[in-house]
């Protein structure tokens, strides 16, 4: 590049030649330590919203268990799974200095995102009593969960743009700005949800649906934000509109893994939905013991996405750059990473399970349900973060579909064991244990199928 090169595009490409020529594991973690740092604030409110549940009662926190995957599905379409496919798409033209396209593609997945919005909208608010009563849903339980479903879902459009704006900015290989703006609504949504659910002041308490609303407006403040940003002179990759015409080749390319991946979490969330379903077989304790402990078990996720997002652009631009080989060692660097720092995690949650529980509830017979599930359930965290990592990663090469086989493996084993185990008269500690062993073919599938599949032409 030319000394006439104006300084601000002289310093987006010196930003995107050090993600295709840095050493790997020193770049992979200055990119996931934005992301750790925001997704550990996400932690606390996971902490926060469900201890203010718990305040509220035994069966709002049942009630959080039939709701809250759900909520997760949205979070994890939304930014694992459409947003890593816009991710993937704007590093790849990125990384083959196309930057006009790049900004197109931003065009083009808003537009996704607006769709994706009012349909989950549409779904939930017009299905949500059938779903939640099939999930197990009593006379008690449903309309608590309706509740919570209702609020949340009806700002789900607004979900749905904060995660993909963010994804924007992170396909641009800028994790600071994604990252400080999560915090900010994390954040929000502690203060925000808890005034709401419990009351303050002048301020009744709403509830479960003072939780989801205060979610809401927290992700209305980013969405404002990111946006503010994304337009200012500030970004790497300036949103700029006019006379960008919506092209069918530019969706394909945002969808072709985004779409595919969103598979990827509706088989999670199956997976969880027919444990919850065999749960609720034993009463309301043990669904909502079963509640706490698969809320820890979820929110690794966000883990596996830190340092998972941190890998995509860095995939994505080898890819666009013809690298084949470094995309190949940034995904398995990034899977191990993941693998050591969750099952850190998942063990000192099996051996101390109690640390986790004691958090949420001080009924003792809830406590016992929730550490059952986590002391054989914690030891199988390792291999789920290897493979969801590797998910991740898998997006920036926009080959996607070995880790989604990975995650259809899983299904199959919590589906197939779960009927066996019913029809054998399998107690509690039973699913926990076959919860444990889905997890770890999740992790050795989804290492296979990835290793198998070609990234380029030249492999």
């Amino acid at each position: 590049m030319s000394e006439s090169t104006p300084p601000r595009l002289r310093d987006r490409s010196a930003a995107y030649g050090s993600l295709l020529a840095a050493p790997i594991l020193p770049t992979l973690a200055a990119l996931s330590v934005p992301n750790l740092l925001a997704l550990g604030t996400q932690s606390l409110v996971a902490v926060a919203e469900t201890t203010y549940i718990g305040i509220l009662g035994t069966e709002p926190l049942a009630a959080m268990a039939l709701v809250f995957p759900m909520i997760m599905l949205t979070q994890m379409m939304s930014s694992g799974a459409m947003g890593g496919g816009v991710s993937s798409a704007i590093s790849r033209a990125l990384g083959a200095r196309d930057e006009r396209r790049a900004r197109a593609l931003a065009l083009h997945a808003l537009v996704v995102a607006a769709l994706a919005g009012a349909l989950f909208t549409t779904v939930f608010l017009l299905g949500g009593p059938a779903i939640y009563a099939m999930l197990g849903g009593d006379a008690v339980v449903l309309p608590l969960a309706l509740q919570y479903s209702g609020t949340f879902f009806a700002g789900a459009s607004i979900v749905w743009f904060f995660n993909i704006l963010a994804s924007i900015a992170r396909g641009t290989g800028n994790m600071r700005v994604p990252s400080s703006t999560v915090i900010i609504v994390a954040l929000l949504q502690i203060v925000l949800g808890g005034i709401m659910a419990l009351g303050l002041g002048p301020i009744p308490s709403f509830g479960l649906a003072g939780v989801a609303a205060g979610q809401i407006l927290a992700f209305l403040a980013g969405t404002i934000t990111l946006i503010v940003y994304l337009r200012s002179r500030y970004t790497r990759l300036r949103l700029g509109f006019v006379g960008i015409p919506l092209d069918r080749e530019l969706f394909w390319d945002i969808l072709k893994v985004g779409a595919v991946s969103c598979l990827s979490p509706l088989q999670s969330i199956l997976t969880v939905i027919i444990l919850a379903k065999f749960v609720a077989s034993f009463g309301t304790t043990a669904l909502a013991g079963y509640g706490i402990g698969v809320r820890l078990e979820l929110l690794l996720v966000p883990i596996a996405f830190s340092i998972g997002a941190a890998s995509v652009p860095m995939v994505g631009m080898a890819i666009g750059a013809g690298d084949v080989a470094r995309a190949r060692r940034v995904a398995w660097s990034a899977a191990l990473a993941s693998a050591v720092i969750i099952g850190t995690i998942g063990c000192l949650a099996a051996l101390h399970p109690a640390l986790w529980a004691t958090l949420f509830t001080s009924d003792p017979s809830v406590e016992r349900a929730a550490d059952d599930y986590l002391s054989i359930a914690g030891f199988g965290f390792a291999a789920y973060g290897f493979g969801l990592c590797l998910y991740f990663s898998s997006q920036g090469s926009g080959r996607i579909i070995g880790p989604v086989l990975g995650g259809t493996v899983r299904l199959l084993v919590v589906l197939i064991g779960g009927m066996l185990l019913v029809q054998q008269g399998g107690d509690f500690r039973a699913f926990a244990l076959l919860v444990t062993t889905a997890m770890v073919a999740y992790g050795a599938a989804t290492g296979l199928f990835v290793w198998k599949t070609r990234w380029g032409k030249r492999e």
